[in-house]
């Protein structure tokens, strides 16, 4: 069976999606990455090993934060950004959406989409305010998995009011609400709307968000995310069924796309049987000084990444 694979390498998880010629999602991989981007890759191709054994792939894809690396490791035929992956996606599965909204463990973003076409994008800043983290770190805190806040968010009845412009001063309006006798509940929901008040005011400020609405990454999880979400924009969020590896599905689009027929380098199952590792070194060639990486399965150089200019491209 000819298929197409695509691998959304991140911060916080590392997602792998099979698809089939007629774009249909065979498999499905989502594993934390937990600081170790090389392990992880290793992983979730070990545990899509046994589809990997009955299909031949014939173009492969990466994105994410980690994209060239992933392309490197696996023999990728294609490199593309998150928003390119993250609208092809949502255009494959809905057609007529207008706005993507995507926010995942450390980044979020927002995506304008008029015809079918991208015609503007937003993503955060460093600050974590407005992403899956500062529901994780606030649960934590409260001695509650996230799936547990989201439960208690999605079905609460009360709410109080909660600064989420910084996850610090967030921290601090928790302790005073729980030591005024509110409820976790009441807590729980808060904290989601805070999510989104903070993610509407900066990533999807001055953006015009209008229906239809996509709602994918690791967040759409959050039942009271979604609450929070369609309450404040005062519309329904539609929610893909794959919502979480929404950027690896994108890249195995274009991967299929893109390839045309030439002979895939993808790497196979064998990736997970390598070696690997990743050395770094500053270019001093002209004054930009790039950082450039190098990653090796034993002493054999498999990919290098890094440079402004062709200096140190590795030829096929």
């Amino acid at each position: 069976m000819e298929a197409y694979l695509g691998l959304d390498l991140g911060a916080v998880s590392t997602n792998l999606v099979i698809m089939d010629a007629t774009k249909r999602v065979l498999g499905k991989w989502y594993l934390r990455t937990q600081g170790d981007p090389i392990g992880s890759i290793k992983e979730v191709m070990k545990m899509a090993s046994q589809l990997l054994g009955k299909i031949q792939v014939k173009a492969a894809g990466t994105t994410g934060s980690g994209r060239h690396l992933a392309k490197a490791l696996i023999g990728a035929d294609v490199v593309k950004n998150e928003i390119t992956a993250h609208a092809s996606a949502a255009i494959h599965f809905f057609p007529d959406v207008r706005t993507i909204i995507e926010i995942g463990g450390q980044d979020s973003k927002i995506i304008i989409v008029r015809d079918g076409e991208v015609v503007d994008f937003a993503v955060n800043t460093i600050c974590a305010a407005g992403t899956g983290s500062f529901l994780d770190y606030q649960a934590s805190r409260m001695g509650m998995t996230v799936e547990e806040l989201s439960s208690l968010a999605a079905t609460s009845e009360e709410t109080v009011p909660i600064g989420g412009r910084c996850a610090v001063f967030a921290e601090s309006d928790v302790v005073e609400r729980q030591q005024r006798g509110a409820t976790r509940a009441a807590i729980a929901r808060g904290l989601c709307e805070a999510l989104v008040r903070n993610y509407l005011s900066t990533v999807g400020a001055g953006k015009s968000i209008e229906h239809p609405v996509v709602f994918q990454g690791g967040v759409a999880s959050n039942a009271g995310v979604r609450r929070a979400l369609e309450e404040q924009l005062g519309m329904e969020v539609r929610l893909p069924k794959h919502h979480e590896v929404m950027g690896a599905i994108g890249a195995a689009l274009i991967a299929g796309e893109e390839a045309g027929n030439e002979k895939s380098h993808f790497r196979g199952r064998r990736i997970g049987e390598m070696s690997l590792s990743v050395k770094t070194f500053i270019c001093m060639d002209c004054p930009i000084t790039c950082e450039i990486a190098e990653i090796y399965d034993g002493s054999v150089l498999m990919g290098r990444w890094g440079g402004r200019c062709e200096r140190w491209d590795i030829r096929e």
